[in-house]
């Protein structure tokens, strides 16, 4: 039988966005990079509100200030862009990378990695509480709170871009994406900006404000580790594997689930051997 057969009787056509905001001479602002911006302000943000909140730490206050999340937010960005990158090097597309070196460094290409972005940031994390006698896992605790919302815009953004997308479908929510062929396809990117974004910040936002999960050091990271690993291997169930990796083992893994698994198992174990703070 024809792919083509799949076609549904209705397919939603590809908005027209531009990828890129505005160009001022030499100098082009696309939604992708917005997206970075914007989510790493918000979570800048966001974690000097929870640090500034009395309520939600224990009678010994909050183990950092809100001056400290100013001074690492450098030291996020650092992780986060220089991690996904070279997350995306490793993981995706090693072989090409390696025939042409230089183009790691030209990001403006595109290829980041969230998996490497989260080792490039809980690396950034590791030093710079060390550095400042910070309690590792509640600086965690702290900035995986805000991180979803980061996680939603960049997918958004990558639904503009037209990449990522999800495999073809006959629901009638399908899209024809205009480098995807004629078949439409799972809008996979916003899947995952809803429940990675949205839903995975709800969640957060219970165990921080209703269950003061901030006074257990360990359990709000956790729970997004396990969270985003459950979510991640659930989208890849929609969405097209990287063309240069294809399927994993026998035609149904993709490197995806793979990178995502231990993610679950390491949040679960968090969770699960997370101590509430001492009372002072």
């Amino acid at each position: 039988m024809s792919e083509y057969l799949l076609l549904p009787l209705a397919a939603l056509p590809f908005p027209d966005i531009d990828p890129v905001i505005v160009t001022i001479g030499p100098l082009a602002i696309h939604w992708y990079g917005l997206g970075y911006i914007v989510g790493i302000l918000f979570g800048w943000w966001y974690a000097k509100r929870l640090v500034a909140n009395p309520r939600l730490w224990p009678p010994s206050g909050a183990p950092m200030r809100p001056e400290d999340i100013d001074d690492f937010l450098v030291w996020a960005a650092i992780g986060i862009v220089a991690g996904g990158r070279l997350g995306y090097v490793l993981f995706y597309d090693f072989a090409r990378y390696i025939q042409n070196p230089l183009d790691i460094v030209a990001i403006w290409q595109g290829g980041m990695s969230f998996h490497g972005g989260l080792l490039g940031t809980i690396l950034a994390m590791i030093l710079f509480s060390r550095s400042r006698g910070i309690n590792t896992w509640s600086l965690f605790d702290v900035i995986a709170a805000g991180t979803p919302p980061a996680l939603g815009l960049v997918r958004v953004a990558n639904f503009i871009n037209s990449e990522l997308w999800g495999r073809p479908t006959e629901m009638p929510w399908g899209v024809v994406f205009p480098n995807g062929g004629p078949l439409p396809r799972h809008p996979s990117q916003l899947y995952e900006a809803l429940l990675e974004g949205l839903v995975l910040f709800l969640v957060l936002r219970l165990l921080t404000h209703r269950a003061l999960k901030l006074k257990t050091p360990r359990f709000v990271g956790g729970a997004f580790i396990c969270g985003y690993g459950l979510v991640r291997i659930f989208i890849e169930l929609f969405r097209e594997p990287d063309v240069q990796l294809g399927y994993l083992a026998g035609g149904w893994l993709t490197m995806g689930m793979v990178l995502s698994l231990p993610m679950v198992l390491i949040g679960l174990w968090g969770m699960a051997t997370a101590k509430p703070t001492p009372s002072a």
